[in-house]
């Protein structure tokens, strides 16, 4: 994660406020909300970020911003003091922070599924609820494709790693064939 514990902390430090508040789930849709603004303007980005400009100017831009969008007066302060800090650059990392942060307060893990093709819905169900059964969590899939797999998947939930790839099962076999 870009920004390590630093970002971590300015997370933790958000979501306790949040928390407080009983207002984490709205705290954390503000966060992304502006995190999607900033990643699809450039311009924006750049404005807040670059150092050129004097810090008052890039957190009216950010006041103007943030009424626009809707944004709490909360999420707006932490933003204007992430600029202050000159830590706006770490801004990424401090938001997927709070998102896991948000994710543990509600028992929801993600998942990180690779598989050699995509899935449709009803085995994107059928993998989640396997994997929420064997978890005791819930769980949203995040899933790549590497067809390298040849076939099944691989669903990674943090060190925990649950392997049903067909190129693994494949070695697996040549193995036991080949041991004396």
């Amino acid at each position: 994660m870009r920004g390590g514990t630093a970002a971590h902390r300015y997370a933790k430090a958000l979501f306790g406020l949040a928390q407080d508040d009983r207002r984490h789930r709205e705290v954390r849709t503000e966060l992304e909300g502006l995190h999607s603004l900033f990643t699809e303007s450039r311009e924006l980005r750049d404005a807040l970020l670059t150092p050129l400009h004097p810090a008052s100017e890039r957190k009216a831009a950010l006041r103007e911003i943030a009424t626009r969008a809707g944004v709490s007066p909360l999420v707006r302060n932490f933003v204007s003091y992430l600029i202050d800090q000159r830590r706006l650059i770490d801004f990424s990392a401090i938001v997927e922070a709070y998102r896991e942060l948000a994710d543990d307060a509600e028992g929801l893990v993600t998942a990180r599924v690779v598989t050699a093709s995509p899935l449709d819905e009803r085995r994107q169900d059928r993998l989640r609820r396997a994997l929420s059964a064997r978890t005791g969590q819930e769980v949203r899939l995040q899933i790549e494709i590497d067809e390298s797999l040849i076939g099944g998947a691989i669903a990674q939930i943090g060190d925990l790693v649950f392997d049903g790839s067909l190129r693994t099962q494949l070695g697996q076999l040549r193995s036991t064939l080949t041991r004396d």
